[in-house]
């Protein structure tokens, strides 16, 4: 059986056909992506796309269909995919040096990328969107649950780990008078959060997070523990723990994997967050037994479907004045790593978890919000 024969197979597994007439069908513009892809699995998947050999007007539902088939669990990986895992297994991928990788190939593409695909505080997590219409309430909604969550005063001291464009803090900072310390290894979003908060009780520097000293009422960090890797997971929760007053309460923000693994795909770690690892609940539990409570475990990962069809929409929009400073390569990067994404979520193959963790002792917080 050829090559082409075997992904038609697989394909036809999880109702997709190859030059079919329906949106989430595969249109195949050049015939050896399909020994590409059986080769090169996850990562020929997207280079082939980048390299325009085949298109999918619904990529976002291709996705989700090829994972809630599980066709990833049907192909074989290669001996350089096999070695890559092994590789995260073995050695501690997120070094204080490696951690300063994604922020030099992610963060830093440019701002203008991300004001036009993001809502006006910056937000680059999900939303929480149970009552909001639009991308802007839907990212105020989560900073606002975000600050309840924490019980958040005026006058208290916050520290936001991985703080992005300042954000969250720019709002904790407005609308509940805490001050607030940000620390990101981004050069571009620290330039931007420190302009975006130079009038309010807030510090942002550049700084990794392993060399934060100090008290702190409150501790949390929103998108950044899929940077930190499971060999540090242990690391990140003294590091909380010592920060954190023993009244204080913790909030993590992070998307998760139903199993335990310790890698991203071999495609998104090339080309999107080199060196990440997404985290499952036992490997979180498990760092976090020796120090905290876990006072309330709060599932919207359906959330991140939609909040990535909006980035998408907005990225498309603004494209004819991004594409000057991007080539057309990035474009379809972009748009797989968006569109994917936002069918892993569909799929329920990913999740996003909030934690409300507290120090042993402590009463227990009475903001939670456990139903989505």
């Amino acid at each position: 059986m050829n090559a082409k024969s075997v992904i038609q197979d697989l394909m036809s597994l999880a109702g997709i056909q190859i030059n079919g007439n329906r949106a989430f069908d595969v249109q195949v513009k050049d015939e050896r992506v399909f020994s590409r892809w059986l080769t090169e699995t996850e990562m020929g998947l997207g280079e082939s796309y980048m390299d325009g050999w085949w298109e999918c007007d619904a990529l976002d539902e291709m996705i989700n269909k090829i994972l809630r088939a599980h066709l990833e669990q049907k192909v074989k990986r290669n001996l350089k995919t096999a070695l890559f895992i092994l590789t995260t297994k073995l050695f501690n991928q997120q070094t204080k040096t490696k951690s300063q990788e994604v922020g030099r190939k992610h963060y830093d593409l440019g701002n203008e990328l991300f004001q036009n695909m993001l809502d006006p505080y910056m937000n680059y997590s999900c939303a929480y969107w149970k009552k909001a219409v639009n991308l802007n309430e839907a990212q105020e909604a989560k900073m606002d649950m975000i600050c309840k969550k924490l019980e958040l005063k005026p006058g208290m001291k916050v520290l936001d780990i991985g703080c992005g464009w300042g954000g969250f803090a720019k709002y904790a900072a407005e609308k509940y008078g805490v001050e607030v310390l940000g620390v990101t290894i981004s050069e571009k979003q620290a330039e931007f959060a420190q302009e975006a908060c130079k009038d309010l009780p807030v510090e942002i520097r550049l700084q990794d997070y392993r060399e934060i000293q100090g008290q702190f009422d409150a501790i949390l960090s929103i998108g950044f523990f899929e940077h930190v890797g499971y060999k540090n997971y242990n690391t990140y929760m003294q590091l909380v723990d010592r920060c954190l007053t023993d009244e204080g309460i913790s909030l993590l923000h992070t998307i998760g994997n139903n199993i335990s693994i310790t890698y991203v795909n071999g495609w998104t770690n090339k080309y999107i967050f080199p060196n990440g690892m997404l985290p499952s609940i036992a490997q979180i539990a498990k760092a976090a037994e020796k120090f905290f409570v876990i006072e309330d475990l709060h599932n919207f990962g359906p959330y991140y479907d939609k909040t990535l069809m909006a980035w998408v929409a907005n990225f498309e929009k603004a494209w004819p004045k991004l594409k000057s400073m991007y080539d057309e390569r990035f474009y379809r990067m972009w748009r797989y790593y968006l569109l994917s994404s936002a069918g892993g979520f569909r799929s329920r193959f990913n999740q996003l978890w909030q934690f409300v963790m507290t120090k042993p002792g402590r009463v227990q917080p009475e903001c939670r919000f456990s139903i989505a």
